[in-house]
């Protein structure tokens, strides 16, 4: 990679690096192509320099070496090809009202199954977070967060790919959306927004109602997976065991997609806050008993991994004080170690898988 001054940058250059303000709120992300009005806001922001994708790391030949020998890099272009068959499957879903049964069935058998079954599946999604969050992505994602809880929770293989395929067409209804709400977050709708938000389920379960080969699970997370278990939810405030399991999955890796995936103009966070905030709404709004198993699971895989904190130390995640802690231990160095659940001012801003 190449650091540039704001001079030296041109149109058409793509960021090695995501850009963060002091208070760690994203202005750009990873990846993106720069435009000349994105140049001209860093510009005015007083953004000093950036780092941008050399000759090498753009060409195809390093793509291909770097998917070859390092397993997070090979399952990062894998998702890639997969952004553009989800692109043509929702494509489809608006064209004809219906989504294509077989191509989203082999999608699931030859990618979105055998990529949940990774061992690192957590930590090479958290690599990919600063890829888009519009519903494509956002699908993909889910899908194989559910894949991941569905092994979590001992499922047998034919459950575990319903979920999977539960996840991916959950926000199959939005594809009815007007552009400007397509990647809206639902706590900033109001009136008649959100009235067009709530329909989206309704039109997900519609549009799947249409494909006799579907579970019903898979049909009713479409419509539930924004109910709550206290009833609280949309889009129709129903609460406990009438809210399908597969519901109740699909909510939790919705949850934790939407706080771990980096948003242009908001804080980034990390998947401890995701973490947090699960723990918090465990006996609220959420599923306990899936939440338990959850949090176990994913607090073992987080072990051991190095942190950043916001007051610049670097250290690595001890453990957990117990099983209902909402924060790790952090191990600063021999002698320091500091329990976050007692330092709530303390935070982990940076994560690097271990």
């Amino acid at each position: 990679m190449k650091e540039l001054t704001i001079d030296e940058l041109e149109p058409g250059m793509e960021l090695a690096r995501t850009i963060l303000n002091d208070d760690m709120v994203v202005i750009l992300s990873e990846n993106t192509l720069l435009t000349k009005a994105h140049i001209t806001r860093l510009e005015f922001l007083n953004v000093p320099y950036v780092y941008v994708k050399d000759e090498y790391e753009l060409s195809p030949n390093y793509q291909n070496v770097m998917a070859m020998f390092n397993r997070s890099n090979a399952f990062a272009a894998q998702y890639r090809e997969v952004v553009h068959e989800v692109n043509d499957i929702f494509t489809s879903t608006l064209k004809d009202n219906q989504i294509p049964a077989e191509k989203t069935k082999e999608l699931v058998k030859e990618d979105l199954m055998p990529m949940s079954k990774q061992s690192g599946a957590i930590d090479y999604l958290y690599e990919l977070n600063h890829m888009a969050d519009d519903v494509y992505n956002h699908s993909i994602r889910v899908s194989i967060l559910a894949g991941v809880i569905g092994k979590w929770l001992l499922m047998p293989s034919r459950q575990v790919t319903d979920l999977i395929t539960a996840g991916f067409l959950h926000d199959i209804g939005k594809v009815h959306f007007p552009e400007r709400l397509q990647n809206r977050q639902v706590e900033t709708l109001k009136g008649e927004d959100f009235e067009t938000y709530q329909q989206h389920t309704y039109d997900g379960y519609k549009i799947l109602a249409t494909s006799p080969e579907l579970s019903e699970g898979i049909k009713m997370a479409a419509l539930q997976h924004h109910e709550a278990m206290d009833g609280t939810g949309i889009p129709d405030a129903i609460g406990g065991d009438k809210i399908h399991q597969f519901a109740r999955i699909i909510a939790i890796a919705d949850l934790y997609d939407n706080i771990t995936t980096e948003r242009e103009g908001f804080v980034r966070q990390t998947p401890f806050a995701a973490i947090a905030k699960i723990t918090e709404l465990m006996y609220s709004k959420l599923d306990p008993e899936i939440c338990v198993v959850i949090l176990k699971r994913i607090k073992d895989a987080f072990l051991g991994s190095t942190v950043v904190l916001n007051n610049g130390l670097t250290g690595t995640i001890l453990r957990y004080p117990d099983d209902l802690a909402i924060h790790p231990l952090i191990k600063i160095d021999q002698d320091n170690i500091i329990d976050l659940n007692e330092h709530r001012g303390i935070k982990i801003v940076e994560y690097n898988a271990k």
